[in-house]
């Protein structure tokens, strides 16, 4: 057990020092499995796969997904302070000597992204805008989805009770509980709904810009909190799961509802293919 704790500390304390340019790696390696998922989606639908099946798969991705995010969040909570507890703080520690000051600038920037005030008003505008585009159920499903994870990060952080690192002063100061990070979480339900509602509502050309910017502007509001030392890494992947495991949660709940929808109201079409 110590020397795994040991081994942790020394990496992350290394990834702390490093950790501009594996920034941008992690950020480019997602891209590619963005954009690989997609492509091997639109095969999948290339070879004329009923409607049928396109749901099953999404089903069996989307029950994937909360499966997997709930084990790692799990995972996370089990070891927050025996083996992750030294390894968050020297990373932290590490960040605090190496972080370059223009890059946390721009990460500050990009922060704002996941404010409470600005998800609360894009949840506002976002709603709004469906209901005047008669998309009542993609409005309750949107509002559903936002507001929904607000309030499981604030119970769980709340149930775990971690404090956050010390934070330098000049750039971004959190009040609260650390654990997990509701920008991360935020970031992924907000900036996925988003997705989705293009890939509903958009033509199929702007579907996997969609997709491929909201995977990058997540990942970036979250890899900001770590760089502007406000949540511990920990924080910030156990966000990313249960804001993961709440998005599932929420599109394929919207997914089978609008099929229970098109059963019953025949005349009723999307402009989306099944």
């Amino acid at each position: 057990m110590l020397a795994d704790t040991a081994f942790l500390v020394d990496r992350a304390a290394w990834a702390g020092q490093n950790a501009l340019p594996l920034f941008f790696v992690v950020l480019a390696l997602l891209q590619v499995a963005t954009c690989a998922g997609w492509w091997a989606l639109r095969r999948f639908n290339a070879f004329g796969i009923s409607p049928t099946h396109f749901l099953r798969l999404g089903i069996a991705i989307g029950f994937g997904v909360i499966l997997v995010a709930a084990g790692a969040f799990a995972e996370l909570a089990g070891h927050l302070q025996a083996e992750l507890a030294p390894a968050d703080l020297a990373l932290t520690e590490a960040l605090r000597a190496s972080a370059p000051h223009p890059a946390l600038l721009v990460f500050a920037a990009f922060t704002r992204l996941a404010d409470t005030a600005t998800l609360t008003g894009l949840g506002i505008g976002v709603a709004i805008v469906l209901v005047a585009m008669g998309r009542r159920w993609l409005a309750l499903g949107w509002v559903v989805a936002v507001a929904g994870n607000g309030l499981l990060n604030q119970t769980l952080k709340g149930f775990f009770g971690r404090v956050r690192p010390v934070q330098p002063e000049g750039f971004v100061v959190e009040q609260g509980f650390s654990f997990p990070s509701g920008h991360s979480s935020g970031a992924i339900v907000t900036y996925g709904m988003l997705a989705y509602l293009a890939v509903r509502l958009l033509p199929e050309r702007w579907h996997l810009p969609a997709v491929a910017t909201a995977m990058a502007l997540a990942f970036t509001v979250g890899a900001s909190r770590i760089f502007l030392q406000v949540h511990f890494a920990s924080d910030v992947v156990a966000g990313f799961a249960s804001g993961a495991a709440w998005l599932a949660v929420c599109v394929m709940t919207m997914e089978l509802a609008r099929r229970s929808r098109r059963r019953n109201s025949p005349g009723d079409r999307v402009s989306t293919p099944d």
